[in-house]
């Protein structure tokens, strides 16, 4: 169970070895556990289609990427000696060592074995026995940070989680954008306003948002905040996760207040009540329903790795498989903008053994996807790669399918799953950014319909949503409107999901994922 698993050893030592014992040569998880009791891994064939591909398209044949170079070695900080974008420049740098020292100090706010579990079961997902629920804020702030907002966010995943699970009759694994998502990368390094040119708001680990000199000049002492806020969120989740409030007996009083009587809240209770009467079922035929599979779920954090001094810092030798592991959060993905194969980030990934995520728009060449799968998962371990599509859904249409085929002929194993949000971002009349629900609904459908006529698995869905009963993204059945966007507009990057939205694009999914099974049960009753 990832947030009660405390049995992950990783060693004293390892929590509070210094900088010199965690920098020492290492190859990467392309190596064997040098631990005797540790699992070792062979590899395993890729295994991408349900069935034959319904529309196959022939694509003309590239040359192989090349293999990683021979004798490459990894080490914890190996990625300072690469070209490093998007990282905040610190006026002080005799600060930045003493704070990053500190948190070299602190212990790891995740375990290794929980993100080894994590990795199972993403790799469930990836062979279609498992479906990825992945969301949470754009951006954490450190001026919204409360147990309110972190139970609301909490309670609409595990809302989302029991539609899905009954709609598509697999297991559905719950990862928040949550307990670190704080950097964010950038399109332009300045903003600005009236004339004024300040450097861009990087997120609350790195600068504040006020527009003024002073907010605006990177500080590391926030480094330390981040640290202690992801501790403080983790500790709650954990709670939640485990201390009943996630029992699937509550199922019916999981409803957000504001959401419970509109047509998604009414939906949803109609669900809940089938749910609780098949577990009074359950009890009746003498099932016990006091197992912890229905006391407790399992919960996982994940953030995008940008600021690599913070993640360098938290990163630890886990005792039990010889492996480093950045315990700053189960799962990280690499950005759109930072995962340059050559990169200092791809450098940094390459070598820890979290699952990673890489979110791949329509500029991603299918042959460089290939190789920079190949970097970070030389020995093709099922639930290491997760691709996260962000492309818009007329790109999906078309893009998605070079993707899928240059993955299944290098015979790779990764785990397919949609980001909506990214690509559908409009500017407002009023000036404010959004998204209009239909175009992330048209992006998840183009998702499962290029699936659909792949053979491929859709792996799951990664949204920016909250808790919260916010305006920020347009449309839905609650429609928000251009009018309504500045009525409730807290998010301090880019627009979320409400928890209305969120609840209705989890049935449209799950009707998607019974759709799915009810075509592979047909299948096999006629033996294809």
């Amino acid at each position: 169970m990832a947030l009660t698993n405390s049995s992950a050893a990783i060693s004293a030592k390892s929590f509070f070895g210094t900088t010199t014992s965690l920098s020492k040569p290492h190859h990467g998880v392309s190596q064997v556990p040098t631990n005797g009791n540790a699992r070792s891994f062979n590899p395993i064939t890729a295994v991408h289609a349900a069935e034959p591909s319904k529309n196959q398209v022939a694509v003309k044949d590239s040359p192989p990427p090349r293999p990683p170079p021979a004798g490459v070695k990894w080490t914890l900080d190996s990625w300072r000696s690469k070209k490093a974008l998007q990282l905040p420049e610190y006026p002080d740098a005799s600060q930045l060592e003493s704070v990053l020292k500190t948190i070299e100090a602190f212990p790891p706010i995740v375990f290794a074995g929980e993100a080894r579990s994590l990795e199972e079961k993403l790799g469930d997902a990836a062979m279609g026995e498992a479906f990825l629920l992945q969301g949470g804020d754009c951006a954490e702030s450190f001026k919204e940070f409360s147990a309110n907002n972190i139970r609301d966010t909490f309670r609409i995943l595990l809302q989302m989680g029991v539609v899905l699970m009954f709609g598509g009759q697999m297991p559905v694994i719950k990862v928040g954008r949550m307990a670190g998502q704080f950097a964010k990368p950038r399109s332009d390094p300045f903003e600005e306003k009236d004339g004024v040119k300040l450097p861009s708001y990087k997120g609350d680990n790195i600068n504040g948002d006020s527009f003024d000199k002073k907010s605006r000049i990177p500080d590391p002492e926030r480094m330390i905040r981040a640290y202690c806020q992801s501790s403080a969120t983790l500790n709650l989740l954990r709670a939640f996760a485990t201390g009943g409030y996630a029992a699937m007996q509550r199922v019916t009083q999981w409803n957000l207040d504001f959401a419970e009587h509109s047509e998604q809240g009414d939906r949803y209770q109609e669900l809940a009540h089938r749910v609780d009467e098949a577990l009074g079922f359950m009890a009746a035929a003498g099932l016990t329903v006091e197992h912890p599979v229905m006391t407790t779920t399992e919960f996982w954090t994940s953030h995008e790795c940008l600021l690599l001094p913070y993640e360098q810092a938290l990163t630890r030798l886990d005792s039990t498989s010889g492996l480093y592991y950045d315990c700053s959060a189960h799962m990280l993905w690499c950005g759109e903008r930072t995962r340059q194969l050559d990169g200092a980030h791809v450098e940094f990934l390459r070598g820890i053994a979290n699952p990673l995520g890489i979110k791949v728009s329509n500029k991603m060449d299918p042959n460089e996807l290939v190789r920079l799968i190949e970097i970070l998962n030389p020995t093709n371990k099922p639930g290491r790669i997760t691709i996260i599509c962000r492309m818009g859904a007329e790109n999906m249409r078309v893009k998605l399918p070079h993707l899928i085929r240059a993955v299944r002929r290098a015979g790779q194993i990764v785990t397919w799953v949609c980001d909506p949000m990214h690509g559908n971002t409009i500017k407002a009349p009023c000036g404010l950014k959004t998204r209009p629900f239909d175009a992330i609904l048209a992006e998840v459908r183009a998702f499962f319909d290029v699936h659909e006529q792949e053979g491929s698995h859709p792996g799951g869905i990664h949204l920016e949503m909250t808790g919260q009963n916010v305006t920020e993204c347009i449309g839905g059945s609650r429609t928000v409107t251009f009018d309504d966007l500045s009525s409730r507009y807290h998010t301090h990057c880019d627009p979320r999901l409400n928890a209305s939205q969120s609840l209705e694009l989890a049935f449209i999914v799950a009707e998607r994922l019974r759709k799915k099974r009810l075509g592979t049960q047909r299948l096999f009753s006629l033996g294809l």
